[in-house]
């Protein structure tokens, strides 16, 4: 039996405690940039055993260029917490391994990953230039630690991480940025690797009928076939058009005597227009809006949701349109690959898929086409295609409008104030301003076709485009003066909603609480189709009341309801409670829990319905 010697001097050495130390700053400033941590008892006991093992376990891996494996795995570390960094500043939630595995994707938003450094952050490379080759020189390069010692501590740090590993794995996991805080980044991983196989098989999901499902809301149910809108623009062409990073405070704003979006809100003359619609995406963000659109179901939340389906022929929209004699198209000018909507459009089931590789590539703007190239290209399609079909469905994602919002000076259509000018607000303006230009274009060709009187058109914003660090106080500022108050919640998550319809709508503003969740039901109401698979969102004409869930960009647990909106305590803030109508705090917690409870349990069952779709 092997004698163990608890002599601790005979297994340290001066290498190894400077490199340890070296490693537990690093930690600890990590800790307190991303999640405002200053526990140092919680760093040694949770965080700090679970990298330290990494390095051992190196010292064990390699018996020859010890040194050399070490200033690698910090140099690792370094680029990983600069990337888990840039990634919380942007979307406010600290990224999985997936989020990390998928950072190629940036290629399409590198100019605002230029926006989210700071010169400060380049510390957290100090050890890799400066400290590790001095505590390498002064050590005339003796080897860190023997193999014997190396061995003691890799199994003293495995138990320590073992312990808080197995105590992660009996708390409930609800936000993936809180979950990191409060049991340790990299026992998140482990644990969100778990949810994600055995979990999400094991996971018991009882059903909701559509009575119980509006009842947790707050509303009765009534079958869509009784409701007041049902078959409003039966047999009329469709068009979704989802607008890149198209926020609500934009419409009917004017600025400098010029209105932002003059297209759409001529459009809302002939539309029902809903004001109070909350984005609802998760990490796929444009790629999980489509989702919602068409499955009226919530995305995955800590994974894209297209890269969580099989591909799998899912019960969307799509596919109901086309049992009621539609012809479908989907028109997107990025490549096919991004966010795998490779999969995704397949597994909704359309009939013509133009992308990238058809939609040609001119007048460039960011990373993609123009947007008047995109509605060119789709005005080009329709004749043919309704040679083909009696009805056409066509659902068309714009591009221009995407962070970092830089505009060509000849497409600036706006003569901003000078306190606007070479601003992430200022910008943002000019880029829808551009894109309303274009979906005003489009629907004169959809008037020229002779079929604009004969359609229904839904127009979205497909989440906030004003959002995280590359929003400055001076931003901040500018939102003020332009909204009239301090910019909030609210004003960053609501999306504009129209449902254009000539002859059928006459201007009309709705108020009422929705989600994105809430459009595919209430398309297929003024349709006069009903959908034979489950629907978590109900038609906005006819219900009132709402309850409404989000995931990623707040923290899991929170809602939003008619009168509040909730979010559960994150990684650096605690919850709060706010009057929605005011966005002011409030201590009113009345029904609170009732409202974190129901909401879970539609967002579970939502995803129970995913899984079981992608079964059959």
């Amino acid at each position: 039996m092997q004698k163990w010697d608890l002599n601790l001097k005979k297994h340290i050495s001066y290498p190894f405690i400077l490199i340890m130390l070296v490693l537990f700053i690093k930690i600890t400033a990590f800790q307190m940039v991303i999640f405002d941590n200053k526990s140092i008892f919680h760093i040694v006991l949770i965080e700090f055993p679970m990298w330290a093992l990494m390095v051992t376990g190196l010292l064990l891996i390699f018996k020859k260029r010890k040194w050399l494996s070490i200033w690698l795995f910090n140099l690792c570390l370094s680029a990983l917490f600069i990337v888990i960094m840039y990634y919380t500043r942007y979307f406010s939630t600290v990224p999985s391994y997936y989020d990390v595995k998928q950072i190629y994707q940036s290629n399409s938003v590198g100019g605002t990953v230029a926006l989210l450094g700071s010169p400060y952050d380049f510390l957290f490379f100090l050890d890799v230039v400066l400290i590790l080759p001095l505590i390498w020189y002064f050590t005339k390069m003796s080897d860190p630690l023997s193999f014997q010692s190396a061995k003691k501590w890799a199994i003293a740090f495995s138990c320590a991480g073992l312990v808080t590993t197995v105590i992660a794995f009996f708390y409930p996991l609800v936000d993936v940025s809180y979950f990191a805080k409060k049991h340790g980044y990299i026992q998140s991983q482990f644990v969100q690797l778990y949810e994600r196989g055995i979990g999400t098989a094991l996971a018991k999901n009882d059903h909701l009928s559509d009575k119980e499902l509006e009842k947790l809301k707050g509303n009765v149910f009534l079958p869509p076939s009784e409701h007041e809108t049902f078959g409003l623009a039966k047999d009329r062409h469709v068009f979704t058009i989802q607008v890149e990073s198209l926020q609500e405070f934009v419409i009917n704003k004017s600025i400098k005597g010029q209105e932002i979006t003059p297209n759409l809100n001529k459009l809302l003359k002939d539309s029902a227009y809903f004001d109070h619609v909350y984005q609802q995406i998760g990490a796929g963000n444009t790629s999980d809006a489509e989702w919602i659109m068409h499955t009226s179901l919530y995305p995955e939340g800590m994974d894209p949701t297209v890269n969580v389906i099989d591909g799998s022929d899912i019960p969307s929209l799509v596919r109901t349109l086309e049992r009621n004699g539609y012809g479908t198209s989907t028109y997107h000018a990025d490549d096919i690959t991004y966010w795998s909507r490779d999969k995704l459009y397949p597994a909704l089931g359309f009939d013509y898929v133009y992308t990238s590789e058809d939609i040609p590539n001119k007048n460039e703007i960011g990373f993609g086409p123009a947007d008047e190239v995109l509605f060119s290209y789709v005005e080009k399609q329709l004749p043919g295609q309704m040679e083909n079909h009696p009805r056409m469905y066509s659902n068309i994602i714009t591009l221009t409008s995407h962070t970092p919002f830089e505009m060509p000076d000849e497409y600036e259509y706006l003569n901003l104030p000078d306190s606007y000018k070479d601003t992430y607000v200022g910008n943002y303006l000019q880029s829808v301003r551009y894109t309303d230009e274009q979906i005003g274009k489009f629907i004169q060709s959809l008037k020229e076709l002779g079929i604009y009187d004969q359609s229904l058109i839904l127009i979205y914003g497909d989440h906030s485009g004003l959002h995280g660090a590359p929003v400055t106080e001076k931003d901040e500022q500018l939102l003020k003066e332009m909204l009239g108050h301090d910019y909030n919640l609210h004003d960053r998550f609501v999306v504009p909603v129209i449902f254009n319809a000539p002859g059928i709508f006459n201007g009309e503003t709705h108020s009422q609480l929705g989600g994105q969740i809430d459009l595919m039901p209430t398309l297929l109401n003024l349709l006069g189709i009903e959908h034979d698979s489950q629907m978590i969102g109900h038609n906005l004409f006819q219900y009132k009341k709402n309850l409404l869930g989000m995931r990623y960009y707040m923290p899991g647990g929170s809602f939003i309801s008619n009168n509040t909106l909730y979010t559960a305590p994150s990684a650096k803030l605690p919850a709060l409670l706010y009057n929605r109508e005011t966005m002011k705090k409030t201590k009113n917690t009345k029904n609170m829990q009732k409202y974190i409870d129901n909401t879970l349990q539609i967002m579970q069952y939502s995803d129970f319905i995913r899984k079981e779709q992608e079964k059959k």
